[in-house]
């Protein structure tokens, strides 16, 4: 192919970016979004080297990067810093006040009702009422305590717990430690299933509850993500939960990869129970805190703390203050009694920090409308990302190749490239050379998300041109 072909090639997808960007309703919303600059991405300071004032800016200090890696590490939200100097102005005017005092010119709520009101802005996103939804811990931590209060197995019944076999290392880690936990062995007590006829790790709803038939006798729980992070595939959450729910089996859903990426309807689903982290597609920042989703049939309180035996009117769960009914916890009483819904599972008082922070981004997904309004412009970029990659040479073609499903309902924002044997390393270093910032999965992954908040559809053609020209350096290597 000339040099000619190629130009034009790019030239032309990036004629139609310019059109789909100029027609896009929500492009404002990049502009509520800190986005490195290239060269933010090459220096090894936080800040630049000071200048004359009278200099004119490099090019590479006011071009962005392409940063296509919501679904690792969500961009930061212009706003979440505004929303932490005023904690932390609250906190250094108030002190110890600031847990009870509302303040009138202040946007945040106090540190007693933080959390509440983190729930209230995550319910919409996970399609919840908010007393089901608890903002608290971290994924793992929550996939813990919601597998020490629901997975109670009977080692003459119902023990097994089914899970991917190429489930994210964190939660396989989790239901080993449960079943070792309860004396029993991950050899005769965790099912871990994969689709027979794909290579890819891609599996069908079909193999999904082909494997819960076999074992639905003893398999006590389900633990499957919502999208498959290696591969971007979307699980069909209510085909699958309503099938586990015939057969008497608990599910509990990962969504760290699915929350704020795609429309959850847990309620309307009659999900039993979720978990989910807010770095990625959620910007709450590295770490931050995470989220839990349980029915509302399954955090019930049907007695009083005065009763004579209140915890017969509760299920069992691992119990911590902050779990206590907002009125009675400053009592300093030594009888726990859950307060109704998801908060009745929580543990210590949150992060004020971590809620600030991800409140903020919270806000932002308000502003746009919510994710169903999200979800649409999510679909078009990555279908115009599919697209630029299929212009890509045909020498580079040979290299990779797309694993995640090609329907549009079957996957995210998220697209995962598998690269040719040894390419991957090579390739990832020629694109953070290019400021192009995406993430890897070893040994061959490339993983690729437009993220509908602050990603453009010129963004789309800038990788795949800069990632053919990687690919293609990438092999000389070799």
């Amino acid at each position: 192919m000339s040099a000619s072909s190629d130009k034009s090639r790019f030239s032309n997808l990036r004629a139609q970016a310019d059109i789909l960007d100029g027609e896009d309703g929500l492009r404002h919303l990049r502009q509520e979004f800190l986005i490195p600059t290239k060269a933010d991405i090459k220096r090894r300071t936080l800040q630049s080297q000071q200048q004359d004032r009278n200099d004119p800016a490099p090019a590479d200090e006011t071009t962005t990067c392409t940063y296509l890696c919501g679904n690792s590490l969500g961009l930061q939200p212009k706003r979440t810093a505004t929303r932490i100097n005023q904690y932390l102005q609250t906190w250094s005017t108030q002190g110890v006040q600031g847990h009870f005092k509302p303040l009138d010119d202040s946007p945040l709520p106090t540190w007693l009702d933080a959390d509440a009101r983190a729930a209230q802005l995550m319910a919409p996103i996970v399609g919840a009422h908010e007393s089901e939804v608890a903002v608290m811990q971290t994924l793992t931590a929550n996939l813990h305590l919601l597998m020490s209060a629901f997975y109670r197995p009977d080692p003459k019944g119902k023990h097994k717990i089914i899970l991917e076999a190429k489930a994210f290392p964190s939660d396989h880690f989790a239901v080993l430690s449960q079943i070792r936990h309860h004396g029993l062995s991950p050899d005769t007590s965790m099912v871990t299933m994969e689709s027979p006829y794909s290579e890819d790790a891609v599996i069908t709803t079909y193999d999904i509850q082909s494997v819960i038939s076999k074992h639905a006798s003893d398999t006590a729980l389900i633990v499957l993500p919502g999208i498959q992070y290696y591969t971007g595939q979307l699980l069909d959450i209510p085909t699958i939960t309503a099938f586990a729910h015939k057969h008497d089996i608990f599910v509990i859903w990962d969504l760290a990869h699915a929350v704020g990426n795609v429309p959850l309807h847990l309620d309307d689903w009659d999900v039993d129970a979720a978990a989910w982290c807010t770095y990625k597609y959620l910007n709450g920042g590295p770490g931050c805190i995470g989220g839990m989703y349980i029915n509302s049939q399954k955090s019930l309180v049907t007695t009083a703390i005065t009763d004579e035996e209140p915890e017969r009117g509760y299920g069992k769960r691992l119990s911590g203050w902050w779990g206590n009914d907002k009125a009675t916890r400053f009592q300093m009483a030594t009888k726990f009694h859950p307060v109704k819904g998801a908060a009745g599972f929580q543990l210590s008082n949150p992060s004020i920090l971590d809620i600030t922070s991800l409140s903020a981004s919270l806000e932002v997904f308000e502003l746009a409308g919510g994710v169903p309004v999200l979800r649409e412009r999510s679909k078009k970029l990555t279908a115009f990302l599919e697209q630029c990659l299929s212009h890509v040479s045909e020498d580079a073609k040979e290299l990779f190749r797309i694993i995640t499903p090609s329907d549009p309902d079957q996957r995210g924002a998220q697209l995962s490239l598998l690269l040719a044997d040894n390419l991957l390393n090579p390739t990832m270093e020629e694109l953070e050379k290019s400021a192009v910032i995406v993430d890897e999965r070893q040994p061959n992954v490339v993983r690729v998300a437009a993220t509908p908040l602050y990603n453009s559809f010129a963004e789309c053609v800038a990788f795949a041109e800069a990632f053919e020209s990687a690919l293609l350096a990438a092999q000389k290597t070799l």
